[in-house]
């Protein structure tokens, strides 16, 4: 930091210097930066028509399209999306644990039922504390093993 002050030579109509800073007319090329400044002007300006062209083109492409928006096809004006149909959603008569307490039920009653699917085929439904019982005594049927692939 220079520790002389600047206004020396001020008083005399001279502009400040410094013994350590020397300053050349030929560091700054004003005219570059000045034509870089006009050119980036020039390049924002571009952009900005650009993107007006694309806009006004897609605008005017979606109001000449011959699809009508969703609310004109479902009726006059517009209209609101259905309401959810989750389960426990308040205003809804139906409690939502009592019909996941039905459907175990219903879950629980179908694994113990023993019923024929198809007697011709000799297939039958049974409870699945049996089915695992009958795993574990005769153990699973063998599956035949692919056959081997002949290389070449």
């Amino acid at each position: 930091m220079s520790t002389e002050h600047h206004n020396k030579g001020q008083s005399s109509g001279q502009e400040p210097t410094h013994t350590d800073v020397a300053f050349e007319s030929a560091d700054i090329n004003t005219r570059t930066i000045l034509a870089y400044m006009f050119y980036l002007a020039l390049a924002v300006v571009a952009a900005f028509l650009i993107s007006v062209f694309v806009f006004r083109t897609l605008t005017s492409m979606a109001v000449n399209s011959e699809t009508p928006p969703v609310a004109a096809r479902q009726g006059v004006g517009p209209t609101m999306p259905p309401e959810p149909m989750l389960q426990g959603v308040p205003g809804h008569t139906t409690d939502a644990q009592q019909d996941l307490r039905n459907k175990l039920s219903a879950d629980e009653a179908a694994d113990q039922k023993l019923d024929w699917i198809d007697k011709q085929a000799g297939i039958a439904q049974i409870p699945v504390e049996e089915a695992m019982k009958i795993i574990v005594t005769k153990g699973l049927p063998l599956v035949p093993a692919p056959p081997a692939e002949k290389k070449k």
